[in-house]
């Protein structure tokens, strides 16, 4: 009886909790061909294109708003430290002028209004 009941409560859950995953099946995806970070509520993908890099902002594939946000890229390339300010560049971006090198950690630093500092390291 018992083993009937744990079946019942797995079957249960797996049918309960399955759409839930199905619904993020983009969390954590690049939608840019950049590279992903979690920070908290958030998710940052970073791409570097033609001199710009480009943080894009959203929570669960929604696209995040960066009116009045402000924040900084500190990329480490070997013994090279280099600090970019972050500027709103519209919709769900942040953007500075820069390049990266492949290998270059990164550490991103977002303060979206209304909102605590967020923090996420990548290696581009």
């Amino acid at each position: 009886m018992k083993k009937q009941l744990s079946i019942s409560s797995l079957v249960f859950a797996l049918a309960v909790f399955s759409p839930t995953v199905l619904a993020h099946a983009e969390h954590g995806q690049a939608q840019y061909g950049g590279v992903v970070a979690e920070a908290g509520v958030a998710q940052f993908e970073l791409v570097s294109k033609s001199g710009q890099l480009i943080v894009y902002v959203s929570n669960h594939g929604q696209a995040v708003a960066t009116a009045g946000a402000t924040g900084k890229l500190t990329i480490l390339e070997g013994a090279k430290k280099l600090e970019l300010d972050l500027k709103p560049a519209g919709d769900n971006r942040l953007e500075a002028k820069g390049n990266i090198v492949k290998g270059a950690k990164v550490l991103i630093s977002v303060k979206l209004p209304n909102s605590s500092q967020m923090q996420a390291r990548v290696v581009f």
